[in-house]
């Protein structure tokens, strides 16, 4: 029975944190076409990087709330309070892994499954905000060469 327990939290976990990652980027990215993006022509470098800072504070956001979302299955699960949940959680997500905060032995592949999951889930974050530079960029060489003419 520990096993089936076991199977059915992890993929439970996946599952939301997939939908909850995915969910939070199509946001972000609706939310660049739909304002800041709209007029990308005529943005300065500072607005650039607000426009960066911005999405990465988004991001850091999103991040937070899958390393909230596992941490309540952990408190739920089998850690006593919120505190060592979150701190377990935030170690695992993002493969610091301390080990001062262990989880019981029938529950200790929830760590690195979560650790393989902060990674994939970073990455995801780290390509979107590649896209906004490499867009930013392209559009700053098409200014700087229709200037040039």
């Amino acid at each position: 029975m520990i096993l089936f327990e076991q199977i059915v939290a992890a993929a439970l976990l996946v599952g939301l944190t997939l939908c909850l990652q995915c969910a939070g980027v199509a946001m972000i990215v609706h939310w660049l076409r739909m304002g800041p993006m709209r007029d990308v022509r005529n943005f300065a470098v500072f607005r650039s990087a607000a426009l960066v800072m911005e999405v990465t504070i988004a991001v850091i956001l999103l991040q937070g709330l899958v390393i909230f979302l596992w941490a309540g299955c952990y408190r739920g699960l089998c850690l006593g309070s919120w505190e060592s949940a979150f701190y377990f959680s935030a170690g695992s997500y993002s493969t610091v892994g301390y080990g001062d905060v262990v989880l019981p032995s029938h529950w200790r592949a929830l760590g690195p499954l979560e650790s393989i999951m902060g990674v994939l889930m970073c990455g995801i974050s780290v390509s979107l905000l590649f896209a906004l530079i490499n867009k930013l960029i392209a559009n700053e060489v098409r200014i700087q060469s229709g200037n040039a003419s």
